[in-house]
């Protein structure tokens, strides 16, 4: 019976997560499609992780990045290649990646709301030398076999979303 009841609530949690509603925006303040290249989603080569699981939106260094949809943070900090970076978890179980920041906003709670200030565009990390962006990737917790392709390390399309998809369907 108490199994029952565990089952009941991660099926009602799973499905929670689908429910709240989301609308994304750009997370690069005053951002638009112009600033990222469209084929660099799953570019290859890219470095020693093969492919670019994500886009780089190019803005002027210290330019807001701000939360697309909202999100619980659960990590602020450097991580590796990224520099600083900040990791959240959004609606249907995405976790969004901003990496190379050149501040993280220190002010910013557990919960960001849509559109707030989670730090500025920089070029820590890897980005080093280039010019400054965002590098954002959308990871789902919830594998989509169906997006999974011949390419290049193809399998992992079930887990890696293709932000640019993702800002212009929603």
């Amino acid at each position: 019976m108490k199994l029952t009841y565990v089952g009941l609530a991660l099926a009602l949690l799973l499905l929670g997560g689908y429910l709240i509603p989301e609308s994304p925006v750009i997370p690069v303040k005053g951002a638009s499609s112009k600033d990222w290249n469209s084929q660099t989603f799953w570019y290859e080569p890219w470095g020693p992780s093969g492919v670019h699981k994500g886009i780089d939106i190019f803005a002027a260094k210290n330019t807001a990045v701000i939360a697309p949809t909202p999100m619980l943070i659960f990590y602020r900090g450097d991580f590796f290649k990224g520099g600083n970076v900040v990791v959240g978890l959004g609606p249907k179980w995405q976790i969004h990646y901003f990496a190379h920041l050149a501040q993280i906003e220190s002010t910013t709670g557990l919960i960001a709301h849509q559109g707030e200030t989670l730090g500025t565009v920089g070029d820590t990390g890897n980005a080093q030398g280039k010019p400054p962006h965002l590098h954002y990737s959308i990871l789902s917790l919830l594998p989509k076999p169906w997006l999974i392709d011949t390419s290049t390390q193809g399998y992992k399309k079930a887990f890696y979303q293709n932000p640019i998809t993702y800002l212009e369907t929603h």
